[in-house]
Formats: C-alpha cells, structure tokens, sequence
C-alpha cells in the first residue's frame, strides 16, 4: 500500500438548511477519488471505526469527508429520544446536500464520489445515490440499515457493496431483503464472527480490504 500525505482540515459544509461539522482529508498529490462517511444511530464523525476506516483510505490515496449528520443541538434532543437518528428523509437530505457541496470544491469537484454509509446512514447513502445517480459511483454499507431507504432501493444504479457480520442474523436478513429489491449491481459480504458493529479481532481489517476493493474496482 502506498501512503500518501493527506492534508486535512474542519469544514463547515451548508446543506438542507443548516451547517453541518466535517473533517475532510485530500491527498496532497493527486487524489484517485473522494469517500463520503454517512454516519447513523447516534454516531458521529467521531466514530472510531469510521475514522478507522478512513485513514486507511486516504493513505491509499483517497480523500474522505466524514460529517455528523446532526446539528449539536440535534444531538442532544437525540441522546434523549433516539429519533433523529431514524429520521431517514432528514439525514438523505443532508447528505445529498454534502455530496453536492463536494462537487463544488476546487480539491473534490472533480472526482470521482463512492458514499460508505453505517447503520441507518447506509439507507441515506442509497437515497442519495437514487438522488443523484450521475454523481454516485459506489455505495458501501457497513452494517447497515439499506431496508430503511425504502422505495429508492429499485432506482439506485450505482454499483453497492454490502457487509455484514456472520453473528448479526437479523441485519443480515434485511440486507438480503434489500438487496432483492435493488435494481444495481449489488453483493453481500458476509465477515466471518463479525457481530453488528464489527469489534472482534480481524473484523475491521476485513471491512477495510472490501472497501478497498470495492474502490480499487468501481472508482480507480
């Protein structure tokens, strides 16, 4: 693998209204693409595994946006009542508006853009992939929730990679449901005693190579 210098920086990126906080990280040489981080239920662009995820894209010279997909104020009323993060329509919204605002910037308006959606953020990431299927390359769902994105799964053309845990039987039945009501090219990896959120030794390095490969062959 090679590693590239990658500069980042915080962003403010305008979207649906409101202002959303993100740290996007551009190779410093040529970039081969940009990955859009969707978070979901109750995460954030803090999360470790994402963040996981995305160092080891950008030395393999990908530039990442990962953004909360809430407002502060948002949440905190969503530590309380755990609804926000459901709210699939808001969070679509958002995150169509952000791929939009990457296609506008002098570093990433050029490139090409795959989306990396986990738990209810996977079903944003394919409404906006239905949204703006000129745009969308790729989407990769880690763990995720793509049922959730309801009547755009048959008119989503980009090509989508969906991983699963081996113990995570439910995710894995509505993955498959899912993936039956998709029109693009769609497979199903399942990472062998992986639970939902991918903790056990191996588990997150196997998420990586996919996601890799899922790159290397859609976007290079």
């Amino acid at each position: 693998m090679s590693t590239a210098r990658v500069v980042e920086r915080q962003v403010r990126v305008p979207t649906a209204g409101v202002s959303l906080d993100g740290d996007l990280a551009v190779p410093v040489a040529d970039s081969r693409g940009v990955v859009l981080f969707a978070h979901g239920s109750g995460s954030s662009r803090h999360s470790p595994r994402n963040r996981r995820v995305a160092s080891v894209l950008q030395k393999s010279g990908w530039a990442t946006l990962l953004l909360d997909l809430l407002t502060p104020q948002e949440e905190q009323v969503d530590l309380r009542t755990r609804e926000l993060r459901f709210d699939i329509g808001r969070l679509a919204e958002r995150l169509t508006g952000a791929a939009d605002w990457l296609g506008q910037q002098s570093d990433t308006g050029q490139l090409p853009l795959a989306l990396f959606g986990a738990s209810t953020g996977a079903a944003a990431a394919l409404i906006t992939a239905a949204e703006r299927p000129e745009r969308v390359r790729l989407v990769i769902s880690r763990g995720g929730r793509p049922d959730l994105a309801g009547d755009a799964l048959p008119r989503v053309q980009a090509p989508t990679l969906l991983i699963v845990g081996e113990r995570d039987p439910q995710v894995r039945q509505l993955n498959a449901e899912a993936a039956a009501a998709m029109g693009a090219p769609v497979s199903i990896e399942v990472v062998p005693a992986a639970t939902h959120l991918f903790e056990e030794p191996g588990a997150l390095e196997a998420v990586i190579d996919l996601a890799v490969g899922a790159l290397e062959r859609n976007l290079a």
